[in-house]
């Protein structure tokens, strides 16, 4: 095994010049999708981590003996919502909530850090003047995200706010409610937002499992030839299935270590994307050292099975890749495959789990780039039948010779076609949000006292200086007001109803203007990643590319055919099968989300579409055109060898 490893790490080191160029775009290949795919796994636990934090302010009712009362109302200041939790104590041993010392005393209030700056920075009138006795701040423990603007007050058992109905026209919160622990249970919106970042990271991790595998069998040519010749003169199958294991792991393993320092190093730059209403704690979008340990494991196993898998050829006709035999042609069965989950597609709608949705949008995923190949070979014969040109030929005889490689050159962006074709007509964009005015603040009100508060709230008001016209309403005291005026006729009213909080019609709007701007940024992220991965997958693989044809190219060079045909026939053969499997990939992307549309397709998304393709393809054109350098280099070579 020793001498075995020994002629392994010679073979890795000797190759030459080019031979290393070749192992280093492979571990280049390999840091760039263990990085992405240490973000897109982590962005799940990223969100788990914000469930949970968020839990213990969304109580579950006692089935024992309960100690607290606790219940939550949504207040807002400079159009930003306040989460007001108001506590109390039934047992002098309850629980401490997260991020305070101990259980709030009557009266006391607590602020987070953002909130308690907010109050300083504002005229008291606007925001500080609606809590008395703050006693300090929370800890990030009691936080969704840095920044989040959270109070806690404290109450006694028999205070209004603690024992009075909140009335059927009060919405934003949770009444009052006895429980036995402060631990509470996720939201509906922190289990929708897992569920819409569960399905991106599917977008984001299939791409990069395929990129992850392709970086694998790069620069496969040079490695058959040399293995062939290795298998030829007397290595066995095993030794051939041994070095080659040992020399992929060994760069994977290199390039999983960098891509995880990489992703580290980017972790201060991504914890500024804003989703969820703010940015993110960094100790949110570091990995664990389980998931970073499985992913340091999982992506050297990757390469080293798709290496294995690329060697067929070698171990069972050694004599067939020396003399550069075409392979046999891919069978429709691929076909077959991608066509039985697109019929399982219109059976999915918004009913479906999450989990059954994931499944087919994965293999939907995957059975595209199974497909690629079969419909590239198509390509090629169609392009090299009807050719009336020599680069238009030599394109079309190359896509049939080798249809993998030439797919491996464009599955980037086919794959990210299927992204931005699933994702850009998903999106509702903002119709649903509406435009209600922000200058009407209503409070619910049980009927009996309408009246009452109406007249109390005329008086509050006038008092704080602020112009309004009050009106009584079923169940409702309604109170117009300039904007300007607006926080501070909130502060004015507040406490007036014990438990309640005044707010408007654009106030309980924000939520879906907030869910649409995260699934907006959402789908910017979702394919930034995947254009990275597609622009990076282009230019690997067109340098892979040259890099295993160059005795060809030098060849064919010396044969007299110029370097502009062969760099337009390189070209083709990348762009022809592009504008088939791009446009195909959108297409199925598009079939798929059909079952999810809630509206109509927007012009946003439409957009959205069109850039991404025009992004796309001239992201492959010009990481294409970066690998014509060492096209001119390894055709000006008088003595074209392999390795």
């Amino acid at each position: 095994m020793s001498n075995l490893m020994s002629l392994t790490w010679r073979l890795l080191r000797g190759g030459g010049r080019r031979g290393m160029l070749g192992t280093w775009l492979t571990l280049g290949a390999v840091v760039i999708s263990t990085g992405l795919l240490l973000f897109a796994v982590s962005a799940n636990f990223a969100f788990q981590g914000r469930a949970e934090r968020s839990a213990w302010r969304n109580p579950v009712q006692a089935a024992g003996k309960a100690t607290a009362v606790e219940a939550t109302r949504d207040d807002y200041v400079q159009d930003r919502k306040i989460t007001v939790v108001d506590l109390a104590a039934l047992d002098p041993k309850a629980d401490a909530p997260p991020g305070l010392p101990r259980f709030p005393a009557p009266g006391e209030v607590w602020l987070s850090p953002a909130l308690a700056e907010l109050a300083r920075q504002l005229p008291a009138d606007r925001l500080a003047d609606r809590y008395d006795n703050v006693k300090g701040v929370l800890g990030d423990s009691a936080l969704v995200y840095p920044g989040e603007l959270v109070a806690v007050v404290g109450h006694r058992a028999d205070d209004p706010a603690m024992t009075g109905t909140r009335g059927d026209t009060w919405r934003g919160g949770v009444p009052p409610t006895k429980v036995e622990t402060l631990a509470g249970t996720p939201t509906e919106d922190a289990q929708a937002y897992r569920i819409l970042a569960l399905i991106a990271s599917v977008l984001m991790v299939v791409p990069l499992l395929v990129f992850g595998g392709a970086a694998a069998r790069l620069t496969v040519a040079r490695r058959d030839q040399r293995l062939a010749a290795l298998r030829l003169v007397g290595a066995t199958p095993g030794q051939v299935v041994a070095m080659t294991v040992a020399e992929a792991v060994i760069v994977a393993f290199a390039g999983a270590v960098l891509g995880t320092v990489l992703y580290g190093v980017a972790v201060p730059l991504l914890k500024a994307i804003r989703i969820g209403g703010g940015p993110w704690f960094a100790g949110d979008l570091l990995p664990n050292p389980l998931l970073a340990a499985g992913v340091l494991l999982a992506v050297p196993l990757l390469v080293g099975v798709s290496a294995i898998v690329g060697l067929r050829r070698v171990v069972v006709s050694p004599l067939g890749v020396a003399k550069r035999e075409t392979p046999p042609a891919m069978r429709f069965v691929r076909v077959v495959a991608l066509l039985a989950v697109l019929a399982v597609v219109p059976m999915l709608g918004t009913s479906a789990s999450v989990g059954v949705v994931s499944v087919v949008l994965g293999l939907a995923f995957l059975c595209v780039n199974l497909v690629g190949p079969w419909v590239v070979g198509l390509i090629g014969r169609i392009t090299a039948k009807r050719a009336r040109r020599p680069a238009k030929l030599l394109a079309g005889r190359r896509l049939v010779d080798d249809p993998r490689s030439a797919w491996r050159t464009v599955s980037g962006v086919a794959l990210t076609g299927f992204v931005a074709g699933f994702l850009g007509l998903l999106s509702p964009g903002d119709a649903l949000a509406g435009h209600a005015a922000d200058g009407r603040l209503m409070l619910a009100v049980p009927e009996a006292k309408v009246a009452v508060v109406a007249g109390q709230a005329r008086e509050r008001l006038a008092k704080a200086g602020v112009k309004a016209t009050v009106k009584q309403e079923k169940g409702l005291v309604a109170a117009a007001v300039g904007t300007a005026d607006v926080d501070r006729a909130r502060t004015a009213l507040d406490g007036l109803v014990p438990g309640h909080s005044a707010t408007s019609e654009a106030d309980e709007q924000r939520f879906t203007g907030q869910l649409l701007d995260d699934i907006a940024t959402g789908t910017v992220v979702v394919l930034s990643v995947s254009f990275l991965v597609a622009i990076a997958s282009s230019g690997i693989t067109s340098a892979s590319s040259v890099l295993d044809r160059r005795q060809t190219y030098a060849l064919l060079r010396l044969a007299g055919t110029p370097l502009e045909v062969l760099d337009r026939a390189r070209r083709s053969e990348t762009l022809i099968p592009l504008m088939v499997m791009g446009g195909g990939a959108i297409a199925v992307g598009v079939f798929c989300a059909s079952p999810f549309m809630l509206v109509s397709p927007n012009i946003s998304g439409a957009i959205t579409l069109a850039v991404c393709v025009t992004v796309g393809f001239a992201g492959v054109i010009g990481a294409g055109a970066l690998s014509r350098p060492l096209l001119r280099a390894v055709t000006d070579d008088p003595a074209p060898r392999p390795d």
